[in-house]
């Protein structure tokens, strides 16, 4: 049997930091992903409803990639009124040649952070007028902070907003992030006065009722929602996705059935047959993102099994050049 590496979070935070080389990483994923060839199985979900819990596998094979893998996801949402992150996890990599177990990755859901706040960088990108300057950030927790950092490094942002339902949360974390980003940072009590001033919107919640009303959206804006990858979860009316002038899902087959679309297919605003261009489509060049300035996007961020396989590759050629972990040998 092969040795198996072992990298702990301090590790691999010093390894992956949320920089232009992951947004690069987990983007060339989505390109991939539309380039075809990739397995990529339906998310298996256990929910722990006494405990307000929830944790999500997700996976994918990736044609030219040595490795895949299998991530763990945990999602405890009562877990910071005990002190405790609310969500947590590891990453399992096996090689693709052989199947056998290559790494244990325990991140405690650091990589899933990153490449979640590195897709959204990716819609961005591609998605948000090149003028845009001013974002709002819909939550308070460790994605919150993270995607906003994500929002830098692929726009010029002077500033933004942060809503959060726990105003106190809301408070710290602008205040770190004044810290971190040098850019004006304030916090909204009036969050439909939030969401309509941002150029970028992006929502990070786990609500399960919506959050943002299409009433407040506003010609040009690109909204990327990250925090519906369940089927009871919804931080969009419905009507946002007619609204839009175009929508744009990582994975249309996922976003149907825990994503935003969901919601506005069960509303009987948009059909279950009709077909959107992917995010990877966009990436790949094969189809076409913002066509005007004051076209209103979508981007329905859901979370694929290929951004995981991406950024734990990323970890691991980044760990074998810094001979990185611990071996164990079986």
């Amino acid at each position: 049997m092969p040795d198996i590496r072992i990298l702990t979070e301090a590790e691999l935070r010093g390894l992956v930091p949320l920089d232009g080389d992951a947004v690069d990483c987990v983007e060339q994923g989505f390109t991939t992903l539309a380039g075809g060839g990739v397995e990529m199985p339906p998310i298996m979900t256990l929910l722990v409803p006494d405990h307000n819990g929830e944790v999500c596998v997700k996976t994918a094979y990736v044609p030219g990639i040595d490795s895949f893998a299998m991530k763990m996801s945990p999602g405890f949402f009562d877990n910071p009124k005990l002190g405790l992150p609310s969500t947590t996890g590891l990453m399992v990599v096996f090689s693709s040649k052989t199947g056998l177990l290559e790494a244990l990755l325990l991140d405690n859901g650091y990589l899933t952070d990153v490449r979640t706040a590195a897709a959204g960088a990716v819609a961005a990108r591609h998605l948000a007028r090149e003028d845009a300057a001013h974002v709002c950030i819909i939550g308070a927790g460790v994605q919150a902070r993270m995607q906003l950092k994500a929002m830098t490094l692929v726009r010029d942002i002077k500033s933004a907003v942060i809503w959060a339902r726990d105003s106190a949360k809301a408070e710290a974390a602008a205040a770190g992030l004044r810290d971190d980003l040098g850019i004006e940072i304030s916090v909204s009590s009036d969050i439909a006065e939030a969401v309509s001033s941002a150029g970028i919107v992006v929502t990070t919640t786990p609500a399960a009722d919506p959050v943002i009303q299409a009433d407040w959206l506003q010609p040009g804006q690109l909204v990327i929602a990250m925090g519906s990858d369940q089927e009871h979860k919804c931080e969009l009316e419905p009507a946002c996705l007619a609204k839009a002038d175009l929508y744009v899902p990582d994975s249309q087959a996922q976003c149907a059935v825990k994503g935003e679309l969901r919601s506005a297919i069960a509303a009987g605003l948009i059909a279950g047959d009709q077909s959107f261009a992917e995010l990877g489509g966009i990436t790949a060049g094969q189809a076409a993102g913002r066509r005007s300035d004051s076209d209103l996007i979508i981007a329905d961020l859901t979370g694929t099994g290929v951004q995981d396989t991406a950024i734990a590759t990323l970890a691991g050629s980044r760990a074998d050049a810094a001979g990185a972990g611990a071996t164990f040998t079986s």
